[in-house]
C-alpha cells in the first residue's frame, strides 16, 4: 500500500467538488505522505459495481476451443480497474441452460475467483444467479454458496412459460441448444419437464430463501414485471429488484423500500436491448439507487455523465448511483464515499478527455496510464 498526498485535483467528497488536498496510507482515507500534482484532473470514489458478467468473454473467449480460468480472472481484474471499478460483483449463473451457465462452468468461475482475488487489488466478489425452476439444483447451490463464501444470491426465470404451455416451440431454441451442448430436441424436453413442476417451485423458494437468509446472503429478483412481483418477492426477503422491466415493478420496489439495480448499458443506449423500459425513464423518476455494468465494464462511469448530459442529476448525484448507491445496497459502508477512514478506493480521471487515467484500490495502484504515470514518478 502507498501513502500519497494528491495537490491540485478536484475532488468529489460527500458535500460536492472542492479543491482540498487528499492523502492515503495504509489503504484509507487520510495520513500524510508524498505529494502528487494532479492539477488537471479530478478524484472520485472508485465504483462499485453490483452486477456484472463481462468476465465471461475473458474466462471462455472461444466457445468449445477454449477455457481459460485464473488467467481469464486475472485479466478480468484488469479491465475493471481500467474502467475505475475498484469493487465487482461477478455475476455466475446456476442454471438448467447449460454451458457458461450451467453449474459445471459456475465451479471453475468460483475456484478460480476464489484463487486469483487476494492476489489482486481490485476486491473481486460473487454473485449466484439462480434460475427459479432448477429445483433438483438447489442443494448444490446452496452447497456452492456455503462452499465458497458467496454473499449474494439473485433469483432468474428463463423459462418461455407462454411457449411451453401453449405447446409451441421456445424462441431462439436452437441456438440456445447448441450453446449448452445439447441437441435441440433435448433442451426442448428439459425445459418442458422444468415448466411441468411449476407448482413445486414457490414452496421450494420459500424454502431455500429462508435458509440463505440466515447464512446473512443478500437476495434479489431479476426482471421483476409487475407490483405483484416485487411483492413474492420481498416477502421471501429479496430486496433487491434488479432491472425490473415495468415502471409498476419500480415503483412498487420504492414505495416499500426496497433497493432498484439498473443496467449501466441501458442508460449509454438510450434504451433497453430487451424493449423494456428505458432506464433514464426510471432514474428520471427517482426510481434508481444504483447502475450495475451488466455486460460491459466502461458503461458505468459512461453511464453516470450520460444522467448528467440528459439532466437527471448532478454530477455528485450521478455519481453515487456508481458509487455509494451500490456500496450501500451491499451492505458495504466503508466505501463508496470519499471520508477519512474509509477504503482508499478512488478514480482519477482527466478533466478535458473525461478518460479513466489510474484507479486506486484499497489503497494499491490497480491502474495507471499516460501521462499521470509520470507525476506519480516524479511525487516528492
Amino acid at each position: 500500500m502507498i501513502a500519497l498526498s494528491f495537490e491540485g485535483a478536484r475532488v468529489m467528497r460527500p458535500a460536492g467538488w472542492d479543491d482540498a488536498c487528499l492523502s492515503i496510507a495504509d489503504g484509507r482515507i487520510g495520513g500524510d505522505g508524498a505529494r502528487v500534482d494532479l492539477s488537471g484532473y479530478d478524484i472520485l470514489p472508485g465504483i462499485v459495481d453490483i452486477h456484472g458478467d463481462g468476465f465471461e468473454r475473458h474466462m471462455a473467449p472461444r466457445r468449445g476451443a477454449l477455457r481459460e480460468s485464473t488467467a481469464g480472472v486475472l485479466a478480468c481484474a484488469h479491465e475493471l480497474a481500467a474502467n475505475g471499478i475498484t469493487t465487482a460483483m461477478l455475476a455466475q449463473f446456476w442454471s438448467w441452460e447449460g454451458g457458461m451457465r450451467g453449474p459445471e462452468f459456475a465451479a471453475e468461475v468460483f475456484a478460480a475467483v476464489h484463487a486469483v482475488a487476494p492476489t489482486v487489488p481490485v476486491d473481486l466478489r460473487l454473485q449466484l444467479r439462480l434460475e427459479t425452476h432448477f429445483l433438483d439444483s438447489f442443494a448444490d447451490a446452496e452447497a456452492a454458496v456455503a462452499r465458497w463464501g458467496i454473499g449474494q444470491v439473485v433469483f432468474n426465470d428463463h423459462l418461455q412459460h407462454d411457449r411451453l404451455a401453449s405447446g409451441r416451440k421456445p424462441q431462439r431454441l436452437t441456438g440456445q441448444a447448441l450453446k449448452s451442448g445439447r441437441s435441440p430436441e433435448a433442451h426442448l424436453a428439459l425445459m418442458t419437464a422444468l415448466h411441468e413442476r411449476r407448482a413445486e417451485v414457490p414452496a421450494a423458494l420459500d424454502a431455500l430463501c429462508a435458509r440463505l437468509r440466515a447464512r446473512g446472503v443478500i437476495l434479489g429478483s431479476h426482471d421483476d414485471r409487475s407490483a405483484e412481483d416485487r411483492a413474492i418477492w420481498r416477502a421471501r426477503g429479496a430486496r433487491l429488484s434488479e432491472f425490473p422491466e415495468t415502471l409498476d415493478a419500480a415503483r412498487a420496489a420504492r414505495e416499500a423500500g426496497d433497493g432498484i439495480v439498473l443496467g449501466a448499458p441501458n442508460v449509454v443506449r438510450g434504451a433497453s436491448h430487451a424493449g423494456n423500459i428505458a432506464a433514464a425513464e426510471l432514474i428520471g423518476n427517482g426510481l434508481c439507487d444504483a447502475l450495475a455494468s451488466d455486460y460491459h465494464y466502461p458503461a458505468p462511469a459512461r453511464a453516470a455523465w450520460r444522467c448528467v448530459e440528459l439532466g437527471l442529476r448532478d454530477e455528485a448525484g450521478a455519481w453515487r448511483l456508481v458509487s455509494e448507491g451500490p456500496a450501500r445496497l451491499l451492505g458495504l459502508h466503508d466505501r463508496g464515499r470519499i471520508e477519512p477512514g474509509l477504503r482508499a478506493d478512488l478514480v482519477i480521471r482527466h478533466r478535458g478527455t473525461g478518460r479513466i487515467a489510474a484507479t486506486i484500490a484499497g489503497g494499491e495502484i490497480a491502474f495507471l496510464s499516460g501521462e499521470i504515470a509520470a507525476r506519480f514518478l516524479a511525487r516528492r
